[in-house]
């Protein structure tokens, strides 16, 4: 009689074979379904995008409008940034973070400007003694133009219009303004003030005929420089002598931060 053992033995072997390879399949399979899933986890999702306006509340002046949207631009450039400038208005579309850095960058930038008082000083004197002086003083926004006139216009007769009565002739007059012009722009810090000024003056050489006279004659004397001030302390613009006279005139300015 023919034993059965090495045929059971046989069958042990092999089922025991189909189950391994059963389950390495199956956890072939597992790891391959979560790999797929991990892969499918990782992608990069872009965040949502939002849009938010930004109205300016210190910024007035179409340049500097355009100064923070360029800033804007470079320091964000995956956000898209559109300026409404009747209203001093940025509007930005952009994720989160986005829309975040834009509200600290344009907080940073849009600020009051600084405001300078300039006290001018004109002192004249004749043949070494002071005469007499005159201070003028202009507020100035920092990197804004100041003006200061004082004076007169002065009519200056340039024609004649042609007339068959002798006795209503019409003159052709234009006016020129007289006295003293004061032009003034301030930038940078308060420890290092840039400052620029034109400074005019102007006056008739006779002031008994230069006005009725035909052909006026005026006396212009033009100051038109940059300069570097420190707060509080004085410098000194110009120091001339006035032709044809003994006088002499001293041009001082000051700068002081109000605010």
């Amino acid at each position: 009689m023919t034993s059965n053992k090495p045929v059971k033995r046989a069958a042990i072997a092999l089922a025991i074979s189909a189950a391994a390879a059963l389950v390495f399949t199956t956890a072939v399979l597992k790891v391959d379904a979560q790999s797929q899933n991990t892969s499918t986890g990782s992608e990069h999702k872009p965040d949502p995008e939002s849009i938010q306006t930004f109205y300016l509340a210190n910024t007035a002046d179409l340049s500097d409008l355009n100064d923070i949207q360029t800033s804007l631009r470079n320091m964000i450039p995956r956000a898209k940034t559109y300026s409404v400038s009747a209203q001093h208005a940025i509007t930005v579309r952009g994720t989160p973070e986005d829309l975040d850095a834009a509200q600290k960058l344009i907080a940073a930038l849009d600020r009051p400007r600084r405001v300078y008082r300039l006290t001018y000083t004109i002192t004249d004197s004749d043949s070494g003694k002071r005469s007499g002086s005159q201070k003028f003083v202009v507020l100035a926004a920092a990197g804004q133009r100041s003006n200061f006139k004082q004076g007169s216009r002065v009519p200056i007769v340039t024609g004649m219009m042609e007339n068959t009565d002798p006795s209503h002739q019409n003159s052709q007059v234009q006016y020129m303004d007289v006295g003293l012009m004061i032009d003034a722009t301030v930038t940078g810090a308060p420890d290092a003030i840039g400052l620029h000024s034109k400074i005019e003056q102007t006056s008739p050489i006779d002031e008994n005929t230069a006005m009725s006279a035909r052909d006026p004659k005026f006396r212009q004397i033009v100051l038109d420089e940059n300069f570097q001030l420190v707060q509080g302390r004085p410098l000194v613009l110009a120091s001339f002598d006035i032709p044809g006279t003994t006088r002499h005139q001293e041009i001082e300015a000051v700068a002081e931060l109000l605010h």
